[in-house]
């Protein structure tokens, strides 16, 4: 369920941009990520960092193109998130004593110090990797092949790589210790 929540205005900006075209599906994602990160206010009286970041982006990157009326703008939002992400990664090696990817997933898996770092650092390779991918796109492409990217390329490379993640990462998962149930 919190998949597709967190894919709620890229989900709307599909459908809409399929509908209506770029401008209004730019509209429909911004008001969109409104609606998402106010719901997640009143559903646990505090906001997610990435909702709020992807909302601050999508704010600038969609009122320029609507502004501008040039749809480059948008299609650069994808590339800046990513690339921010990917920074964020990267600097949380240099940051704090624990990487950040070991802070997300640190309770479920006990990795050596040098995967932790290996991880992230493909974390961060990946997300830098999307963004380069977006511009590839972005300027080889018409607009429709770009929003299809968007959604179903983006989505199913970053699937891609959570799976192979975890099934390189399986054989290292803390054991749940075992119920009565289980004992007997």
């Amino acid at each position: 369920m919190k998949l597709l929540y967190d894919f709620f205005p890229i989900l709307l900006f599909f459908i809409a941009y399929k509908l209506y075209g770029i401008y209004a599906a730019t509209v429909v994602a911004i008001a969109a990520s409104f609606v998402q990160v106010g719901w997640y206010w009143l559903q646990h009286r505090r906001f997610e960092n990435m909702h709020l970041i992807t909302l601050a982006l999508l704010v600038v990157f969609g009122g320029l193109t609507l502004f501008l009326q040039d749809e480059a703008f948008i299609k650069w939002k994808p590339t800046v998130i990513n690339w921010l992400f990917g920074l964020v990664f990267l600097g949380s090696q240099f940051i704090g004593k624990k990487t950040l990817v070991e802070r997300m997933m640190g309770a479920a898996v006990e990795l050596p110090a040098s995967l932790w770092t290996r991880l992230n650092l493909a974390w961060s390779a990946f997300f830098i990797f999307l963004g380069f991918a977006n511009l590839y796109v972005m300027y080889n492409f018409d607009t429709d092949t770009w929003v299809n990217f968007k959604l179903f390329g983006m989505t199913g490379l970053t699937l891609a790589f959570v799976l192979g993640q975890g099934l390189y990462l399986v054989r290292c998962m803390k054991n749940a210790p075992a119920t009565e149930t289980e004992r007997d």
